[in-house]
Parts: C-alpha cells; structure tokens; sequence
C-alpha cells in the first residue's frame, strides 16, 4: 500500500499534525495521583491497558509537569478514571498552579499512601514498573495491585476529552 499527499492541500509541521490529529480522536480522562512530601495528581487523557498478565498500565507526563519530580520519585501512583459529571475535578488536576487537593476535592489517603479520590469510576493503585523517556515526556508503566469499581455508580458514562474540551457521550 502507498500513501500519497494531496498536492494541493497545505502540509502541517509534524508537531502541529500530531496535536491536529488528535483533537479529533476521543479520550478517556483520567486524574493520576502520588504522595511525595506533598500530594500531586494531573489530568491524563494517555491512560492505556498494557497487559492482563500481569496487570499493567501506562499513561505519559510531561517532565516541565509541576507533578513530575513526584512521580519521577514515587514507589506507587494513583489511577483514578473520571465520570462524566467530574469535569470539575478534571479541570482542577488540568490547572496549573491550582491547589488540586483542597475543597471541593474529595480524598483520602490509600494503600502505599497514595491519594485515592473520592466519587470515580474506578480507582486503581499502582506499583511503578517502569519510567521510559519519551521526548519531553516519560511513559510511565504502573503494574496494578489494588483498586476499587464502586457497585453504587452502576457502569458510569465515562469523562471524554475531545476536541480540547471535556465532553460526555451521547446516547
């Protein structure tokens, strides 16, 4: 198979067609969480199932991320995957300079003293497997070792991000 360019049609910079390619691919979002001599969390929207066997994850931060010297350092992170009514929260971890874990934040310590938020979808707690660089990022790879699905929000509608904005899915 070969691929050709439309003559006609302006070429983009590969870092500006990366960013344009993807504000049109939906992502689920997520806030990632750990405890160094302070509670950190971002917003993701990278958070990708690696393995079953075992339980692996990965999602990528930016290493100019005010987050990252915590997780650069951190035995164990917090995943915690958003519903559609927590565009708030998401807006919260994606902000920066903000202070992530005050109210209305809802959190309490968990296993391995990770910060483990209140009121999501799933919360999953981690083993830090690996840190791969990635450019200006690093791929981090978590191995899963507990976590909670809370029974009383049912199979949740998931938090989308799409198109820069938080989005819900319609029916």
């Amino acid at each position: 198979m070969t691929a050709t360019h439309d003559l006609g049609t302006p070429q983009l910079a590969a870092t500006d067609l990366l960013r344009s390619a993807f504000r049109r691919h939906a992502a689920g979002v997520a806030v990632i969480t750990a405890f160094g001599s302070r509670p950190v969390g971002f917003t993701a929207t990278s958070l990708t199932s690696v393995a079953a066997e075992p339980p692996l994850l990965s999602f990528g931060i930016g290493t100019g991320s005010s987050s990252w010297p915590v997780i650069a350092d951190a035995e164990h992170v917090g995943v915690h995957i958003l519903g559609e009514n927590q565009r708030e929260l998401a807006a919260t971890f994606a902000r920066s300079g903000a202070d992530r874990f005050a109210a209305p934040t809802r959190w309490q310590p968990g296993p391995h003293g990770v910060p483990v938020l209140d009121g999501v979808l799933a919360s999953l707690v981690c083993r830090v497997a690996a840190r791969i660089p990635a450019g200006d990022h690093r791929v981090v790879i978590g191995e899963v070792v507990s976590g909670t699905v809370p029974e009383d929000l049912g199979t949740g509608r998931p938090l989308l991000y799409h198109h820069g904005g938080f989005n819900a899915l319609r029916d």
